[in-house]
């Protein structure tokens, strides 16, 4: 089995398992640095979508978004005082970190 299917199988059983998981009401009007909580969620949700639907890969504009919210769940994480609601945002972190590393950075423009 090639890497990349296993990537692929882990990031399906993590989505299944994330998907399933109610979004905690403690984030639903939470904001970090001005970006709403439930946004990084439904952001991150697309880009791994997007990714399991094509085989593992992403197209650039998504690579750079979902890399960005990586960024912004890991700031976030830190701040968040709900036992629930980390352990949401911990799992969403490490699906979104496995999907933005299994695809090849670009150089290129993203527009």
């Amino acid at each position: 089995m090639s890497e990349l299917t296993e990537q692929v199988q882990t990031a399906d059983r993590l989505w299944e398992e994330h998907r399933h998981e109610p979004f905690p009401d403690s984030l639903r009007h939470a904001t970090f640095a001005g970006t709403h909580v439930w946004l990084i969620d439904l952001d991150i949700a697309g880009c791994v979508l997007h990714w399991l639907d094509n085989g593992g890969t992403l197209d650039p504009k998504n690579s750079i978004l979902l890399q960005s919210r990586v960024e912004d769940l890991g700031r976030v994480i830190p701040e968040i005082d709900d036992p629930t609601a980390a352990d949401y945002c911990q799992r969403l972190h490490q699906l979104a970190v496995l999907v933005s590393t299994s695809t090849p950075s670009t150089t290129q423009d993203a527009h």
